[in-house]
C-alpha cells in the first residue's frame, strides 16, 4: 500500500486540513480534537471536490410543540463539512451524510509515525 507524506504532526493546528496529490487520488487530511481523518475529495452526490468545502459545527433546527423551527443552533461537538458545489453536508469523523445513510464519504487511512503524518492508499 502506498503512503505519501502530508506533513509533520505538529503542523496540524486542531480543525487544520490539508487537501494534497497521492498520485491519482486527491484526498483532504484533517485534524479534528486531536484526531486525524482522511477522505477522498470526491463528494458522494455529484463528485464535487467536498474536501475543499466549508467546515463548521453541524446545524440544529430546534422544534417548538407547533412543529415550528424558531432558531437554528450549532452543535456542541459535531464537526461537518460542506460541499462547495451542492452543499451536501458530511460528518467530519465518519464521513456519513447526517440525513442520508446512503451518502457517505470514502475513507482514507491516516498512519501517524515519528512525528509524521502519512496518507495510506
Amino acid at each position: 500500500m502506498p503512503e505519501y507524506l502530508a506533513g509533520r504532526i505538529a503542523d496540524y493546528a486542531d480543525g487544520d486540513r490539508r487537501v494534497l496529490s497521492c498520485g491519482d487520488a486527491e484526498v483532504g487530511v484533517f485534524r479534528i480534537d486531536g484526531q486525524f481523518h482522511g477522505w477522498h475529495n470526491r463528494c458522494s452526490h455529484r463528485g464535487g471536490p467536498v474536501c475543499q468545502g466549508r467546515i463548521m459545527k453541524r446545524v440544529i433546527e430546534p422544534v417548538d410543540p407547533q412543529g415550528r423551527v424558531r432558531s437554528l443552533d450549532f452543535h456542541d461537538s459535531d464537526v461537518n463539512i460542506v460541499c462547495p458545489w451542492h452543499g451536501y453536508e458530511f460528518d467530519l469523523r465518519t464521513g456519513r451524510h447526517p440525513g442520508n445513510p446512503a451518502a457517505r464519504l470514502r475513507r482514507v487511512e491516516i498512519r501517524l509515525r515519528d512525528g509524521d503524518v502519512y496518507v495510506c492508499l
